[in-house]
């Protein structure tokens, strides 16, 4: 909604980011969390490491279809939600209680 008044370009940019950003971390916590066993921290953390990699290969992955099939895209507008829902929900649960 921020994006809106600078345009339908950067509005439809600040989708994508936003878009990719919550679809690599939802293939990354079903990737890891989808058979989760305590008991077996060795499988855990490859688990972990094989979602990274799956992630990062998605999101580049996902940015390059964006370049090459869009026109136009507003590359401020698609990092910066990109990052912005990256960041903000971590720095929202570690802000300390009043």
């Amino acid at each position: 909604m921020l994006a809106a008044p600078f345009g339908v370009t950067a509005f439809k940019s600040a989708a994508i980011g936003a878009g990719v950003c919550l679809l690599a971390n939802w293939v990354f916590a079903l990737r890891v969390f989808r058979q989760y066993r305590a008991q077996a921290p060795t499988e855990l953390a490859l688990r972990i490491y094989s979602a990274e990699i799956i992630k990062v290969v998605l999101i580049l992955g996902l940015f390059a279809l964006a370049f090459a099939t869009l026109a136009n895209l507003n590359l401020p507008a698609l990092l910066g939600t990109y990052f912005a829902v990256q960041v903000l929900p971590a720095l929202f649960a570690s802000r300390p209680a009043h």
